[in-house]
């Protein structure tokens, strides 16, 4: 069998590559991709690939937004580490998906549910899949509680969106902050990835309200926003290629 992962953290792709090779040393692992970009370029070389892993945060957005933007026609097992969101790989007809940390019974059942699989059934799965395809609606909106009243604000004056581990504030481009209590990944998941990329662990950025960008000593990009920011905000040396294609795009 031959398999490819997408997964956005060393770490976790290595221990999956692991437990597969642990479970059936039979399994090929063909390809890596840690983003939605490389995904899509890897699979349009058309790989032979039997199965995919597919962790569904990925480093520039989420994994859904790939099928915005290919047919993919190979079944695949998704991961998470957020529970609320096995519901949607279940809506897309995945084979099955793993919580994380993945435990090796889990990932042995994943297996065991595609090889069980008869292929016109694979078929039907995968004619299944062409539904993601179809435009997603991104809301203009987003609703903020304020004490005792909800304050809408524009999706368009959102100059980027920055969490700790204490809160996340949405700040807007005249410099206005709102706290939420959502994670960037919640919130990530609402915004059109066209228009907003996650920059890194702490800061969701919009493309319309960056202001230029500086090539650092170690490879590195640093952004500078239209307003200020809590802390420098740098795109790492690996990301770096990929986040000026999507400034372009």
């Amino acid at each position: 069998m031959r398999v490819i992962i997408v997964e956005d953290e060393t770490i976790a792709a290595d221990n999956l590559a692991y437990l597969l090779r642990k479970i059936d040393s039979s399994i090929e692992i063909v390809g890596y991709a840690e983003s939605v970009e490389q995904t899509v370029a890897l699979l349009e070389t058309k790989p032979l690939i039997d199965l995919i892993f597919m962790d569904i945060h990925l480093s520039d957005g989420s994994a859904f937004t790939i099928f915005d933007r290919l047919n993919v026609d190979i079944p695949i097992v998704f991961t998470t580490a957020y529970d609320q969101y096995a519901l949607d790989a279940f809506k897309v007809n995945s084979i099955d998906y793993l919580l994380k940390p993945i435990k090796t019974d889990d990932l042995k059942r994943a297996i065991g549910k595609y090889r069980q699989r008869t292929p016109a059934e694979i078929m039907t799965y995968v004619a299944s899949m062409s539904a993601l395809r179809e435009n997603r609606h991104y809301p203009g909106r987003i609703i903020i509680p304020l004490r005792d009243k909800f304050v809408p604000i524009s999706v368009s004056e959102i100059c980027y969106i920055y969490s700790t581990n204490r809160q996340t504030e949405i700040v807007l481009k005249d410099s206005q902050k709102y706290s939420v209590n959502k994670s960037l990944e919640q919130l990530q998941s609402t915004l059109d990835p066209e228009k907003f990329r996650r920059a890194n662990k702490q800061f969701i950025i919009s493309k319309d309200a960056i202001k230029e960008l500086v090539a650092w000593f170690d490879s590195r990009l640093l952004i500078k926003m239209g307003v200020e920011t809590p802390e420098d905000l740098f795109v790492s040396k690996n990301s770096a290629s990929e986040f000026k294609k999507w400034l372009t795009h």
